[in-house]
């Protein structure tokens, strides 16, 4: 498990534009990862749309907000354009990325068990480190804890 202070796990993934996009790329800026099952579902359009709607206040703070689902590329440009997001959407298909993190694993619904994605958040400092996470999040409370997480940094 990942622990507040540590270096995120690096990765490189796709983009909806088709573009790979890595961890790498935004050093020097705070990155705000959330984790998300599938794209255009209701839940997980109300935590885009919840986090589309504190997208200002984010940028205010210098940083950018990355979603990462199994999703193909062609569906984020859908997810993205449907719902008019300001940030970047990754797919990441075999879930390697989203299992560094530790937003895979058990979930149950209608009395069955599998696995799959954990809704989950991470803030990143500009160095790389971990300044804070939170599993398993509500798709209405995500934006507001993102807010906080980032906020966390100022203080430190």
């Amino acid at each position: 498990m990942l622990e507040k202070g540590t270096l995120a796990p690096g990765f490189t993934l796709t983009s909806d534009e088709g573009k790979e996009v890595s961890l790498a790329d935004f050093r020097g800026q705070k990155v705000v990862l959330y984790f998300y099952p599938k794209a255009g579902t209701s839940g997980c359009t109300q935590q885009a749309c919840a986090i589309r709607d504190v997208y200002p206040s984010i940028e205010e703070e210098d940083a950018v907000v990355i979603g990462i689902s199994p999703d193909p590329p062609e569906a984020l440009v859908k997810f993205r354009e449907k719902h008019n997001l300001p940030f970047i959407l990754l797919s990441d298909p075999d879930h390697k990325v989203t299992e560094a993190y530790g937003a895979w694993g058990e979930k149950k619904m209608y009395g069955k068990t599998y696995e799959g994605i954990i809704r989950s958040h991470f803030a990143i400092d500009e160095e790389g480190r971990l300044m804070d996470y939170k599993l398993k999040v509500k798709p209405l409370t995500t934006a507001d804890f993102l807010l906080v997480s980032l906020s966390l940094g100022d203080a430190n």
